[in-house]
């Protein structure tokens, strides 16, 4: 027996005999090539076909795990355009007279070698990006279609790393769970091993393949992997399956029941949303609205900026199919982790602290106003509220209300319907909001604590970079003081706090929150009947 740590990705069990996947790679020899231009003609072939590949898996990834997670398929395409990345290779195979595929490798490898010696967590994910198109054109070039082991039974997939398009490609009904020796918790691969529900851990080191069809027991709870497990250890396997199938058939019974503890304490429990695309996962797990609708999908699967009709079209659909239940809208969160090569950002060093969100919807109203527009328009078809993110000061939520009010005043004068009283709130998602709540309350109808970015920003540490995981600490006692201070002055008001990072499905803190005065809880579909059956289970 031989037992592996990791850290998790997806939390649940399984058990399985173990594959090996493409471990080795694809290998990649220099050739000497006399005829520049048409291997030039070649690579730039290759990359029309992958663009096509990744259109393809884009529509594959729609269907099972939904718009916003398929999104890195668009980015892919994006990438492949990317003048740094495609004049590098052109360049290579010119003055150097070699190989499209080698000229694509070596590229590939400096550019992987950049992002991960910066050790950003964010970064380091990027280069999985490259490394995901980089192969799939070698592939094209050298016409082995994929370097991918194909799949004959259900088997715990151990690799080096997995690539998103790996992961989309691979037959799920043979997947019983994932195990990477490197990767992040924020890798497009881990956010797919979540939203597909397939029990992963990552980080473990290098395995031995000498382990290759041997069966082991992946514990995505607690973050290992059980090599060769004995009879005990197969045993306890099965009674936690066992107790792991029963809690789901308990948080099924919990579907149409209130959210409501023993003495009668009350609170709302919504669903944060990335595309219309995950209103299947809200409604089957009883969601009380939509606290969070990341609207940044709109723009993340476009080669331009949309237009306000394809706006208003996305949240009238969602804005309908929620019956009346309300739906919050955060407008656009772009920048940070979010780069979008039609916006034109300049680079920045610290853009996490840079130009983002409300700073460039202020400063860009032209891209602000048709959301603004369409936001309100769909307004007419159901329960929608404005979110601003971001939000610093008095000044920000004053200016962001005037361009609000004016396209009110546009829609009243076309004769277009909209809500007259639609909500308009904020994020609190930095210190400075945090410490001015209360002059910040009466302007708006509502809060939401956004405490992903809250406490990166309050401890300063980015949340991304895994060297500082141990420093992460979304407990903190400053965080929490933030937390109870800001639902007190928007109590104070007369306003509604809800919260809607990672800590709103923590169950550990779900007590203080009741506590607080909390009015709202939003967390992701599969959390929902969870954190109702902990709300049911208190005093």
């Amino acid at each position: 027996m031989v037992e592996i740590k990791g850290k998790s990705v997806c939390k649940a069990l399984t058990m399985g005999k173990l594959h090996f996947y493409n471990t080795d790679g694809c290998a990649v020899k220099r050739q000497k090539i006399d005829d520049t231009h048409g291997e030039t003609m070649r690579f730039r072939d290759a990359c029309q076909k992958a663009k096509a590949e990744l259109s393809d898996l884009y529509q594959k990834a729609l269907t099972e795990v939904g718009e916003a997670n398929a999104q890195i398929f668009q980015i892919h395409m994006m990438m492949l355009e990317d003048e740094d990345y495609h004049g590098a290779i052109s360049a290579m195979i010119l003055n150097n007279r070699v190989n499209a595929e080698y000229a694509v490798s070596y590229t590939s490898d400096l550019f992987i070698k950049t992002f991960e010696d910066t050790g950003d967590e964010y970064m380091m994910a990027r280069a999985s990006d490259v490394r995901d198109i980089s192969n799939r054109l070698i592939a094209i070039l050298s016409g082995n279609e994929t370097c991918a082991n194909t799949l004959t039974h259900p088997c715990i997939i151990v690799a080096d790393d997995l690539t998103p398009g790996e992961t989309v490609q691979m037959d799920k009904e043979k997947i019983l769970g994932f195990v990477t020796f490197g990767g992040s918790t924020s890798s497009h691969t881990a956010i797919l091993a979540r939203s597909l529900n397939i029990p992963a851990i990552i980080g473990t080191g290098i395995i031995d393949t000498d382990f290759d069809g041997e069966t082991a027991i992946l514990d995505g709870i607690n973050g290992t992997l059980c090599i060769n497990p004995d009879h005990v250890q197969i045993s306890n396997y099965h009674i936690q399956k066992e107790q792991e199938e029963k809690r789901k058939e308990l948080l099924a019974e919990l579907k149409g029941k209130p959210n409501e503890t023993k003495s009668g304490k009350k609170i709302d429990i919504f669903a944060n949303i990335g595309s219309p695309s995950d209103l299947a996962s809200v409604i089957s797990n009883d969601a009380g609205g939509i606290g969070l609708f990341r609207s940044e999908f709109l723009y993340l699967a476009k080669n331009t900026f949309p237009t306000e009709d394809e706006q208003f079209f996305k949240y009238k659909e969602v804005a309908e199919r929620m019956f009346g239940k309300k739906v919050i809208v955060r407008t656009m969160d772009i920048g940070a982790d979010k780069k979008i090569d039609y916006f034109n950002l300049p680079a920045e060093e610290n853009p996490a602290m840079g130009y983002r969100a409300i700073r460039i919807c202020l400063s860009n109203t032209d891209v602000f106003r048709p959301q603004v527009r369409a936001l309100l328009r769909a307004s007419a078809y159901g329960n929608i509220s404005i979110m601003l993110p971001m939000i610093c000061s008095l000044r920000e939520i004053l200016e962001a209300k005037k361009i609000i009010e004016a396209a009110k005043a546009e829609l009243r004068a076309e004769g277009t319907p909209f809500n007259e009283n639609i909500e308009v709130g904020i994020m609190i998602e930095t210190p400075a909001a945090a410490l001015i709540s209360d002059m910040l309350a009466p302007e708006v109808d509502f809060f939401s604590i956004g405490t992903n970015d809250l406490t990166q920003y309050t401890l300063a540490i980015d949340r991304q970079n895994q060297h500082l995981e141990p420093f992460f600490d979304p407990h903190h006692p400053a965080i929490i003081r933030m937390i109870e201070m800001t639902v007190q002055n928007a109590h104070k008001h007369g306003k509604w706090v809800g919260i809607c990072g990672e800590l709103a499905s923590d169950t550990s803190l779900t007590e203080d929150f009741i506590r607080f005065g909390v009015d709202e809880l939003s967390v992701s579909p599969p959390h929902i009947l969870n954190l109702r059956k902990k709300i049911r289970s208190l005093d």
